[in-house]
């Protein structure tokens, strides 16, 4: 049975409803539209089965598949809602208020059970960064950062304290997705000195002097954003200051270090200077892509040597986004650049398509790997409202305004687990739309008065590089390795050294003819016999000759020559008078 396609559900001024995802486009008649302007937040389970979101009510919790009711909490002022991955718990948290006579508030994080409505846990939590716990994928442990030390619950059950993880003064941990062991990595920052260093640590080995996997330290980190990959192997570390003290930078400085579970780690070497935008691993987890570098910004996928494996050029793009199933990027410039888009075949490293999605304040791929959502979303832009379903081919297959009076906060696709949708051979002609296409008027750059009734030259700031593969004379669409690399310059100086002896040996002759019109200025001919056999006998003793010279030179450098090689240099008179006699027959 072939799977349903993925809901969208879309929050705003006009209520909260879902709509059906393509072909159709509709709204969504089984969930019925919450209206009033009172929902605050609402959040998918991890498969999609279930629903939450809060009306200023109360917490709701339906079925998606028949929207029934399954519990309601009576928590209006919930702001924030999170499954955990096996749909076993529901968390949910409020602002923390304290009372007038300044006793402490009480718990505003709940932990619900899912099946029965009964609370498993309170905990007080301030802040609301950070503020979920954390759970392996099995849902076997439970985490949470107190008081700078992770406190690990196995099994939900929340009642006893199973582990605990104490550093000096841990500041962020994230766990490791995928099967058992569960690995956690910790960032503790530096104070009064010391460095700032994140470990690897697979739980529940915490103490001891080699209990850590792999240990990662740098000067320049005021906070950092980990990355693990899919497999669990790796984890990327994005290391960034909120002051760059080289004045460089309005950003800060960033750096991005690989951290891998077998003890190793690099810093990633990235080509162009600047703030480093976002790094997203791909869900095959053996090669993950950066965007880097002041605009315009450069993008290029990396192995886990960290050596690049091709780059992108350069464009006006701070961010990445890998399809579910991997086969396909996007780069693209959102924020305060144009909403300019490359879909990208990753396979091929082809580019499919570059739509432009202006105004966009959210991407989001679509879980069966071949649409994608854009929306302008307030309070990040107030105006021109709505969303677009793309094909990645740039076809626009739907599109929502909403009213001048109104606005969209928030939309998302419903999420299903790896594996429901298979994946597509990628096409490069853009699909069928009945969406009628839109005209983007180019914004015309300022000319001062004076200048409006002069011609227009160019006035382009930056020139861009076009991607590995579409540069001139590029010979591969994947770039050298550090030994092919070693090994072509090294071709090009034999290439060089060539040519300039061959430039010397036809000097005298080629002073003496007049060059004729239609031959190139570079262009030097050596003499012929009309001989066929002749000439190649010269061209081999030349090859021979050569070969002795450059042995001469680096016995003259110091080197210990070979016996066979002594033996070369002996040779070498009888193979210039052999070559005297061969030339004076010409």
């Amino acid at each position: 049975m072939a799977p349903s396609t993925p809901l969208l559900a879309v929050r705003g001024s006009e209520g909260l409803y879902m709509v059906n995802g393509p072909p159709n486009f509709t709204e969504n008649t089984v969930f019925l539209r919450e209206s009033g302007k009172n929902c605050k937040v609402y959040a998918f389970s991890k498969d999609g089965s279930l629903f939450a979101w809060c009306n200023g009510e109360k917490v709701n919790l339906v079925n998606v598949a028949d929207n029934e009711l399954l519990h309601s909490f009576d928590l209006p002022k919930a702001v924030c809602l999170e499954f955990s991955p096996k749909n076993t718990v529901l968390v949910i948290w409020q602002p923390y208020t304290t009372s007038k006579d300044g006793t402490s508030g009480v718990p505003n994080l709940q932990l619900y059970d899912v099946k029965t409505g009964k609370c498993l846990k309170s905990f007080i939590q301030k802040k609301m960064q950070n503020w979920c716990p954390s759970w392996a994928d099995d849902e076997s442990i439970c985490a949470r950062n107190v008081n700078n030390e992770v406190h690990f619950f196995e099994n939900n059950n929340f009642s006893t304290i199973a582990n605990k993880l104490h550093l000096q003064k841990i500041s962020d941990f994230v766990l490791s997705p995928g099967p058992q062991p569960c690995k956690v990595a910790v960032y503790v920052p530096g104070s009064k000195g010391a460095p700032s260093f994140v470990r690897l640590y697979q739980y529940p080995s915490f103490s001891g002097p080699h209990a850590a996997l792999a240990n990662k330290s740098f000067f320049k980190a005021d906070k950092v954003t980990m990355l693990w990959n899919k497999k669990a192997t790796a984890v990327l570390v994005i290391a960034s200051t909120d002051v760059d003290k080289t004045g460089a930078s309005y950003y800060g400085e960033q750096t991005l270090h690989y951290i891998a579970t077998n003890g190793e780690s690099a810093v990633v070497q990235l080509p162009k200077s600047g703030p480093i935008y976002d790094v997203v691993w791909n869900s095959s987890s053996t090669e993950f892509c950066a965007v880097y570098g002041f605009m315009p910004a450069k993008a290029t996928i990396f192995n886990l040597k960290c050596d690049p494996v091709f780059d992108f050029g350069t464009g006006p793009r701070n961010a990445a986004y890998y399809s579910p199933h991997g086969h396909i990027l996007v780069l693209a410039g959102f924020g305060n650049l144009r909403g300019q888009m490359e879909v990208w075949d990753v396979k091929n490293y082809k580019l499919i398509s570059k739509p432009v999605a202006s105004d966009s304040t959210y991407f989001a791929w679509c879980p069966d790997g071949e649409h994608i959502v854009t929306a302008t979303c307030a309070p990040r832009l107030r105006v021109s409202n709505g969303y677009k379903i793309w094909h990645y081919t740039g076809s626009i297959l739907h599109k929502y305004d909403v009213p001048s009076n109104a606005e969209i906060w928030q939309v998302s696709w419903q999420p299903f687990l790896d594996g429901v949708f298979p994946a597509k051979a990628v096409t490069y002609h853009a699909v069928a739309s009945e969406v009628p296409e839109v005209e983007s008027k180019v914004a015309k750059a300022y000319r001062p008065p004076a200048l409006r009734n002069k011609p227009i030259t160019s006035s382009k700031l930056h020139e861009e590089e076009p991607p590995q593969n579409m540069k001139p004379h590029s010979g591969s669409d994947k770039p050298l390795s550090k030994t092919a690399l070693k090994n072509q310059r090294k071709h090009e100086a034999k290439k060089a050294a060539k040519q300039e002896a061959r430039s010397e040996s036809g000097q005298d002759l080629a002073l003496n003819p007049a060059p004729q019109q239609n031959t190139p200025r570079n262009a030097v001919s050596l003499p012929t016999s009309g001989d066929p056999e002749v000439d190649k006998k010269i061209k081999n003793l030349r090859k021979k000759l050569k070969a002795i010279e450059q042995l001469k030179e680096q016995a003259a450098g110091g080197k210990q020559l070979e016996k066979n090689q002594m033996e070369k240099i002996q040779k070498e008179k009888a193979l210039l008078q052999e070559l005297e006699d061969l030339e004076l027959g010409i």
